[in-house]
């Protein structure tokens, strides 16, 4: 419906010259004539080895031609991706030859042609064409939309049946409102707790529904829980810069969560998750320069402080990127929340884009309902001058972890003066923030610090919930940190269960005596507004 990879400019054409080893050539052709002799020696029999799920329905396994398309897509896709991986050039290169190559061969599935995709003919003639009209219809639907649907949206409401946790917004600006939520313990830790959503996305996915809800249990475990829900950008924030979401965002928020819960004295813990843990890593350093000792620890989930191990997202990034992007925003404007939706989709085109083309176009089915996917689809804008910087300083530069190199509301940013406790989280199979660059962050900070490392992603390794029984995580009793996540994994060893626990165990040693909880929201003249999880929260991008 769009270009796939709006979030950051068009991926630039591959260098000249690129190649394979001729003695590896040579044996990838080996390779690929032997196996695709069997094929054909096999005839219309059913071919062996369709394990990947696209093609495991009986449809495939019953059509001869249908099995065959198959296993020779496998097998080209097979071929094609150990000659990319064998190309002959810098590092950089070779990933961007891969991804392409992994794009093209995920869009050139025959399962994602009508034409090549026996389940569904089949459905469509099961149904007497009624499954390819509800596929056009809803083909429709989601181009008026802007987004390929992953759910049925319809059947969510932000307030009704997801972002329910009980609270009120006792502060706003133009940036964002801070929401209080209700105790739900007769005693509460002194100390405030404060959570700093990424800014890319809703701050709900940490309150999708109350038995998965980080929020939610956070307040079951004592702590006066306050939560940042960043504003949707629109065209009156489309100056709004990196520098104004650190000082006007996380900084004011810690000192509006500080008045509140400790009447403008003592300090706060905090937690910064994903983008939304770099902006409070900023912060931190701002508030260290100028001598304000305002947060008593740090919870970090997914972040990335260290941007030398940044994963796929690298494939995108260079001098001529971000000098296209700050040229497009060098008098304002807004990145599109679409548009970064869409490329991180792309990151995985086979689980979040081509399934849903297959079964809601193809088959003309309806996704079922599905909370994290109505919120995945809830996507926000960014302003675009904040882009432009966090591209450059960040994911180009790295200059976060180069004492004073960068310079955030005024002050040169140094790391090392940011000496609280941390708690770190990264989880293994995390595409956006890998491991090694969540674990990057234990070189940086230098005060104590705790890493652990859960199961699965960026989304479902944080949002784990204790009592579903589900994953499992890993912990060190190791006194130092070695500089590599390998070498840290030597003496890890894994737990069952989620890691929330640990956490919890963790945050308490930092939050202080326990006092009874609060009867009314908010201090003095911060008052409440409106109910939670607040209007912000709701405006579409």
């Amino acid at each position: 419906m769009s270009d796939p990879f709006p979030f950051f400019p068009q991926m630039p054409a591959m260098p000249q010259g690129l190649t394979v080893p001729t003695q590896t050539m040579e044996q990838l052709q080996q390779e690929y004539l032997q196996e695709l002799m069997k094929l054909w020696q096999g005839g219309m029999a059913q071919p062996t080895g369709l394990n990947d799920r696209r093609f495991k329905a009986d449809a495939w396994k019953s059509n001869p031609m249908a099995s065959m398309a198959a296993a020779l897509y496998l097998l080209n896709t097979r071929t094609l991706m150990s000659m990319a991986n064998s190309v002959e050039g810098d590092a950089k290169t070779k990933a961007r030859l891969q991804f392409a190559v992994e794009q093209w061969a995920a869009a050139s599935a025959p399962s994602n042609f009508l034409a090549f995709n026996p389940e569904a003919i089949q459905k469509a003639i099961d149904t007497k064409g009624e499954s390819i009209a509800q596929g056009v219809g809803n083909m429709l639907h989601d181009l008026r939309q802007g987004h390929v649907s992953m759910t049925d949206e319809s059947l969510f409401e932000v307030g009704r049946n997801v972002a329910t946790t009980e609270g009120q917004v006792v502060f706003e600006n133009d940036l964002f409102q801070l929401i209080e939520y209700k105790p739900l313990t007769a005693k509460v830790y002194e100390r405030p707790f404060l959570l700093i959503p990424p800014c890319i996305n809703k701050f709900y996915i940490l309150d999708l529904q109350p038995e998965n809800s980080l929020i939610r249990y956070a307040v079951s475990q004592g702590h006066r829980t306050f939560v940042v829900s960043w504003r949707n950008p629109d065209e009156s924030l489309a100056h709004t810069t990196w520098d104004n979401y650190v000082e006007d965002g996380a900084i004011e928020a810690i000192r509006v969560t500080r008045d509140i819960g400790m009447g403008g004295k003592g300090t706060i813990n905090a937690l910064g998750f994903c983008v939304g843990g770099t902006i409070l890593t900023n912060a931190l350093g701002v508030l260290a320069a100028r001598k304000l000792d305002w947060v008593n620890s740090a919870t970090f989930l997914t972040t990335l402080i260290d941007f030398t191990h940044t994963g796929v997202l690298d494939v995108f990034i260079d001098e001529a990127f971000v000098n296209f992007r700050e040229m497009q925003f060098e008098k304002g404007g807004l990145m599109a929340g679409r548009d970064m939706a869409s490329t991180f989709s792309f990151l995985r085109p086979n689980d979040l884009v081509w399934n849903y083309v297959v079964g809601n176009y193809l088959k003309g089915e309806t996704p079922p309902p599905f909370d994290l996917l109505y919120w995945n689809s809830d996507s926000t804008n960014l302003p675009g001058p904040m882009y432009a910087w966090y591209l450059r300083n960040t994911y180009l530069e790295n200059r976060l972890v180069k004492p004073g190199q960068a310079k955030v509301c005024g002050e040169a940013l140094d790391l090392r003066k940011v000496k609280l406790p941390v708690y770190i989280y990264g989880s293994r199979e995390d595409h956006i923030v890998p491991i090694e660059g969540a674990y990057a962050s234990t070189q940086v900070l230098p005060g104590p610090k705790r890493f652990v490392m859960g199961a699965s992603g960026h989304i479902a390794g944080v949002i784990n919930p204790p009592a579903a029984n589900k994953r499992s995580h890993w912990l060190s009793t190791a006194k130092s940190f070695p500089a590599s996540h390998a070498d840290w994994m030597k003496s890890a060893k894994e737990m069952p269960g989620s890691w929330w626990t640990d956490w919890s165990q963790w945050l308490k040693t930092h939050a202080g005596k326990s006092v009874a909880a609060p009867t009314r929201y908010g201090r003095g003249a911060l008052k409440p507004i409106e109910a939670a999880p607040g209007r912000y929260v709701k405006a579409k991008a």
